[in-house]
């Protein structure tokens, strides 16, 4: 008999005091529908746990907690598939009466539905572990979870090193508040990435202050810093976003990379996730986060409107609508500014910038650009000249308009943007002294 059934056998209801064991306490326990589905999770149970671990039904799992043979179990290692969604509310309820009796839950996701997880998470859950799982990763895991939460007690302003990937240490902050930037693309291919990413360099590397700049792409399906950059996807960010309930200063450090040594990036997962896996509130907290350590943030937003549009563009302080010169950006612009305008959104954010502008001497283009705004009723803020190749192989190479075509017309405009913002976020704050 495996010891995962010679468990079963021993965690059945005693029916009196004769039938309890005089075996090792039951530290560990897991919960499946059938563990012999999770043969490597057996193996690296009894690697940790040796004869204090045992494995319970997940039909069964909740009466166990009730019983004195529970009193001294730390873990409660949930194993689940696809075939287990069908029984969420049940796991829902264990895991928040496990968490209610101080039980840390490990969830063991075998293509599991994003939407599920992120409940069970929600509900209680303290980590997760994709199955077939690494080496050793459980063992690290449950030393993760069953360590008390210490509370934090450095100041935000506080110069911390990076941890995981970024090891550089970076500027300080230039002052206590945070300014925050959103820029999102009202059409396909309009450049708001390249914008974002560029706009967030310019600031990490503006002379003299050398300000502590984060870039997130908070595009969860086909966001494209992390290429923009030539960084790669992280684990972190899915487990980060996947539990922002427990998020601190710690997790989104190690979730965190540096690139070329100057700029902090929150990277897009490695696996496409539905746009509304966060609610607003969770969107919330990461970017208050986030602002608990920076000096300027600039989130790359999907194309897409979503639940937590309405909770950025209210945190935000200037919200870049990107567009072009053509009937499709105009279109959804005006679809744009009725929907905000609808909801009583501060359209007053908005600083539209309009990509590939025409040139001085293109008086007809000029022209167009006159009526379009006319029309739409809005006026550009900005309005960025043509990149040409260096702006594709710029991307393509993973590297800043700055290091590959520091003299490119784009990237002259997008360093003055970037001036001109610090100017007034740094003038806003001496004047409010």
């Amino acid at each position: 008999m495996s010891k995962a059934a010679a468990a079963t056998n021993e965690f059945s209801l005693p029916s009196d005091e004769s039938s309890a064991t005089d075996g090792p306490p039951i530290l560990a326990c897991t919960v499946s529908r059938d563990v012999q589905n999770f043969e490597i999770l057996i193996d690296e149970m009894e690697i940790k746990y040796g004869e204090g671990w045992g494995d319970l039904l997940l039909s069964e799992a909740a009466d166990f907690l009730d019983q004195p043979d529970a009193e001294q179990l730390q873990v409660l290692a949930i194993a689940l598939d696809i075939d287990d969604e069908p029984e969420l509310d049940r796991i829902i309820e264990l895991t928040k009466k496990a968490k209610e009796l101080q039980i840390s839950v490990l969830v063991i996701a075998d293509e599991l539905d994003p939407m599920v997880l992120h409940q069970v998470l929600q509900a209680g859950a303290r980590e997760f572990l994709p199955y077939p799982m690494p080496e050793n990763s459980l063992s690290e895991a449950i030393e993760r979870i069953i360590q008390p939460v210490m509370p934090a007690v450095a100041s935000p302003a506080a110069v911390v090193p990076p941890q995981g990937d970024a090891q550089e240490a970076l500027p300080t902050r230039v002052g206590n508040d945070c300014t925050i930037f959103a820029v999102q693309g009202l059409a396909g291919g309009v450049g708001a990435t390249t914008l974002a990413v560029n706009l967030a360099w310019e600031l990490a590397t503006l002379k003299g202050t050398e300000p502590r700049v984060a870039l997130m792409d908070m595009d969860q399906q086909f966001g494209s810093v992390a290429t923009y950059l030539d960084l790669p996807r992280k684990e972190a960010i899915y487990e980060l976003m996947s539990d922002v309930e427990s998020l601190d200063d710690d997790a989104f450090r190690t979730a965190l990379q540096i690139a070329e040594g100057k700029l902090s990036v929150f990277t897009s997962p490695a696996d496409i996730l539905p746009l509304d896996l966060l609610p607003p509130e969770d969107i919330e907290k990461l970017i208050t986060t986030a602002a608990s350590m920076f000096d300027y943030i600039v989130i790359d937003m999907p194309s897409a409107l979503v639940n937590w549009t309405e909770t950025a563009l209210r945190m935000a302080d200037v919200f870049f609508p990107v567009i072009e010169l053509d009937l499709r950006s105009a279109q959804n612009t005006l679809r744009f500014v009725k929907t905000l305008k609808a909801e009583d959104l501060p359209v007053e954010k908005l600083r539209f910038v309009l990509n590939r502008a025409p040139g001085f001497s293109d008086l007809t283009g000029k022209a167009r650009v006159k009526r379009m705004a006319e029309s739409l009723d809005i006026s550009f803020g900005e309005k960025l000249p043509e990149g040409g190749k260096a702006v594709v192989e710029s991307n393509d190479h993973g590297t800043p308009l700055a290091m590959r075509a520091a003299k490119n017309p784009l990237r002259k405009e997008i360093m003055k943007l970037a001036q001109s913002l610090h100017e007034i976020s740094t003038g806003a704050a001496e004047a409010a002294k």
